[in-house]
């Protein structure tokens, strides 16, 4: 049997005609068709998936991001929001680095985590307490207010402004946070 696998150039130059390969692949189920998506290493198909998770990206755009940089270059890339780098990517534009940034930028923090802990059986880092937990905790109100903000139509450089604002004056749970940066964005309109 013969299986068409999409993959990254990187990964498609150390497979070799006639020798065995070991992939790890991931299914695409579309309502047309079921494609087959193929990565030298674990890492590679995670992140693969955690792109698709916003709104916007789909396997191909994913696919290119991973074809363009390294895994660690990306992950950098979106925790520390350098759109530089991310614009680099054929179909990323200045917007849609923006929102990849702000949706994955704590998601890929605890996926690096979660690697370097202990990546290849799937163990779950969360019961070992960070050093930063309160700080981590912060970051999760501001991603997750920012993204309410963006699913409500404001923009992102915006949203983001108006939470660390917020933030800033008076920290709280994400309830909290979000009716404050409403408000605070409410009073520019």
């Amino acid at each position: 049997m013969g299986l068409s696998v999409q993959a990254v150039p990187s990964t498609l130059a150390t497979l070799r005609t006639g020798e065995r390969a070991h992939l790890h692949t991931t299914l695409v189920v579309r309502e047309d068709s079921l494609t087959l998506y193929g990565f030298a290493d674990a890492e590679s198909r995670e992140l693969f998936g955690l792109l698709q998770t916003v709104s916007g990206v789909g396997p191909r755009l994913a696919l290119a991001a991973l074809a363009v940089l390294e895994p660690d270059k990306l992950r950098t890339a979106l925790a520390e929001g350098n759109l530089t780098v991310l614009t680099q990517v054929p179909g990323i534009g200045r917007k849609g680095a923006e929102r990849l940034s702000i949706e994955l930028r704590d998601k890929v923090a605890a996926f690096a985590g979660a690697d370097g802990a202990d990546g290849a059986d799937g163990a779950d880092g969360a019961a070992v307490p960070a050093p930063g937990a309160a700080e981590t905790s912060r970051a999760d109100v501001v991603a997750d207010v920012v993204q309410a903000l963006v699913g409500l139509g404001f923009p992102a450089k915006q949203a983001e402004q108006a939470v660390e604002r917020v933030v800033a004056e008076e920290p709280g749970d994400t309830s909290r946070v979000l009716r404050a940066a409403l408000a605070s964005l409410g009073r520019k309109s």
